[in-house]
This record gives structure tokens, sequence and C-alpha cells, in this order.
């Protein structure tokens, strides 16, 4: 049954909304103990910190978007370089933000799930 918040979150975006159903799905496989918190803007994913995050920011410009995806967020220590890394800052020295648009469900892959054990390990020990 689907939450009613994440129901209302995807309202403009119902046609994304397997995509975030598939993440969901495998982190939830991946890592044990979360909590998911549906804000306004944003989806968050927590174990003791925030780990990882899908919204609908805007990573590429419009003509460049698909018309149905989500943007999976989360941290590292480190810059990670891949081509499916659509921008990434340091907030805080040694915090990267990464952020990575996904359109397609085999996008939600090994590469990227790996990206996401590996931040919630890092916000795990913060």
């Amino acid at each position: 049954m689907m939450d009613q918040d994440i129901l209302y979150f995807f309202n403009q975006h119902m046609d994304s909304l397997p995509l975030y159903e598939a993440f969901e799905s495998s982190v939830k496989k991946e890592i044990t103990d979360i909590r998911i918190k549906v804000q306004k803007t944003q989806i968050s994913f927590y174990n003791r910190h925030l780990f990882a995050c899908i919204s609908f920011t805007k990573v590429r410009k419009k003509k460049d978007c698909p018309d149905n995806y989500i943007v999976i967020t989360f941290g590292q220590n480190h810059k990670l370089e891949s081509s499916r890394i659509d921008a990434a800052s340091e907030p805080y020295p040694n915090r990267w933000t990464h952020h990575v648009l996904v359109s397609d469900i085999n996008e939600i892959d090994d590469e990227l799930m790996g990206w996401i054990k590996e931040a919630a390990a890092f916000s795990d020990k913060k």
C-alpha cells in the first residue's frame, strides 16, 4: 500500500513514481534500519543521519531532461568521477554531495546502489 504522502509528493509527476518505488525497494533490500521522511521538496532516507534523498532538483537544462525522472542525491567523503553524476559539490571539507538523474528503472543498478550503500555507511559514521 503506497503511503499517501508519497502519492501527494508525486502528484505532478505520477509517471516517475515507478522509479521511486524501484529505488525505495532497492534501498530497503540493501540497507537495514532506515527511516523515510516525505517532505515538501524531497523524500529523505535516514539511518542515524540523512544519507540519500529523491527530488526533482534541476540538475540539467529542461531541454536535456527526459519527461519522467527522479534525482537521487547522496553524500560521500570524496568526489565520484562518473559520467552518471550530473552535479557534485563540496559543501564542507571532505563531504561531497552528488546528484544523479535517473529516468529508467535499469539505471537503479549495482553501481548506483553501491554508491548509496557507501553513502549510508559514511552517514552512519558521522
